[in-house]
């Protein structure tokens, strides 16, 4: 590669990142870090899934550090913005719904910081009409609420959905669910006074007495 290194872009605890050309690369802070370099690279194959994700241009080595060049994303982070306005915070949907009492959302949200954190993929508004194309080869839209968390809560989501809409595809769907991935009915539906309150933050009036009825529940 014929580029030199940039400026300094960004700094972490093992590693930085500089500009590389059009590109930026990554390097570790110590020589040391080779292996942990080529197995970051296996981001390459998140990308191969099609995911949003910046491009993998190599792994190499600058001044004894080792590193891998990436697409450069100009885009601020999530982290910067959401400083800037927490409405971006799922859960400020529960604080900020003027449906629910102080002292209610106090306990819910005392609850919902000890349910488990999660470290899956979760599309967090899943239900049939963001499903297009034929069973055998599906497309998922509208992936704005998208986050890293429990896939309980995500199918608890979508099932909290269809029981408002479609209440008879409701159990069925969890049902199938669970069968394809062994998991506990309770573990799911333990979210459901969570996401149901949530709920409540959107602009979804027909919805909000039976949302009520589940928080209180």
């Amino acid at each position: 590669m014929s580029e030199t290194i940039g400026r300094l872009l960004a700094a972490g605890n093992v590693a930085e990142v500089f500009e590389w050309g059009s590109r930026v690369v990554k390097l570790y802070r110590s020589s040391a870090r080779k292996p942990t370099a080529f197995r970051e690279a296996i981001h390459a194959a998140v990308e191969a899934m099609a995911l949003p994700v910046p491009a993998v241009w190599g792994v190499l080595e600058v001044g004894g550090r080792w590193g891998i060049v990436f697409d450069r994303v100009k885009e601020r982070s999530f982290a910067e913005r959401m400083r800037e306005d927490a409405s971006l915070i799922p859960e400020t949907n529960i604080a900020g719904t003027g449906f629910l009492d102080e002292p209610l959302k106090q306990i819910l949200l005392g609850r919902l910081a000890g349910m488990a954190d999660g470290d899956r993929l979760c599309h967090g508004d899943f239900h049939p009409v963001n499903v297009l194309g034929q069973n055998s080869q599906p497309m998922v839209i509208d992936w704005p609420d998208a986050c890293c968390g429990d896939p309980a809560a995500d199918v608890c989501r979508s099932y909290l959905l269809l029981k408002l809409h479609t209440e008879d595809i409701a159990e069925p769907y969890l049902d199938a669910y669970r069968s394809i991935n062994n998991m506990l009915r309770a573990n799911v539906l333990d979210w459901l006074p969570y996401v149901a309150a949530a709920r409540l933050a959107e602009d979804v009036p027909d919805d909000w007495a039976r949302l009520l009825e589940i928080v209180h529940a």
